[in-house]
C-alpha cells in the first residue's frame, strides 16, 4: 500500500512489482529483437530469463521498491560488475535505445518517463569502461 500518495516512489509510481517488470521484458524483448541492439544483445549470452530477473531485482531497490537484488547479491557494485564487458558510447547507445522504446512502451506519467530516462542516461554514461570506443 502507499503511505506517500502525494510522493510516490518511481516504483510505486510505474506500477509496483508489475509495471517494472513491463518495463524490464520490454527492454529485453526489444534488446532481442531489434537490429540497432546486436551488439549489446551477443553480450547476454543465449538466454535472457536470469539476466531479466537480475535487472528486474536491481531496478527495484534502485526505483525505491523492495532492495531485491541487494538481499540476494550484495551492493550491486554496477560498474565493477560490467569491467568484462567492452562498453564504449556505441553499447550505451544501444542500450539507451531498448531502454528508451521500453520506456514508450511502458504506461506512466510522461514526467516519470522524461525522468526515468535521464536517469538511466546517467547510469548507461558511468558503466562506460572503454572511453572513446565508437
Amino acid at each position: 500500500m502507499n503511505e506517500r500518495p502525494d510522493n510516490p516512489t518511481p516504483y510505486e509510481a510505474i506500477g509496483g512489482e508489475a509495471g517494472l517488470r513491463r518495463l524490464v521484458h520490454h527492454f529485453y524483448r526489444i534488446m532481442d529483437e531489434a537490429p540497432e541492439a546486436r551488439e549489446i544483445r551477443r553480450m547476454h549470452g543465449d538466454d535472457l530469463v536470469s539476466i531479466e530477473e537480475k535487472l528486474f531485482d536491481f531496478l527495484s531497490g534502485w526505483l525505491g521498491g523492495p532492495p531485491l537484488y541487494v538481499r540476494k547479491y550484495g551492493h550491486p557494485m554496477l560498474r565493477r560488475r560490467h569491467l568484462p564487458f567492452p562498453i564504449g558510447e556505441r553499447e550505451r547507445d544501444q542500450w539507451m535505445f531498448c531502454m528508451r522504446r521500453a520506456l514508450e512502451e511502458t504506461e506512466m506519467e510522461e514526467a516519470l518517463r522524461r525522468e526515468l530516462e535521464l536517469q538511466f542516461r546517467r547510469m548507461a554514461d558511468h558503466m562506460i569502461n572503454r572511453p572513446g570506443k565508437r
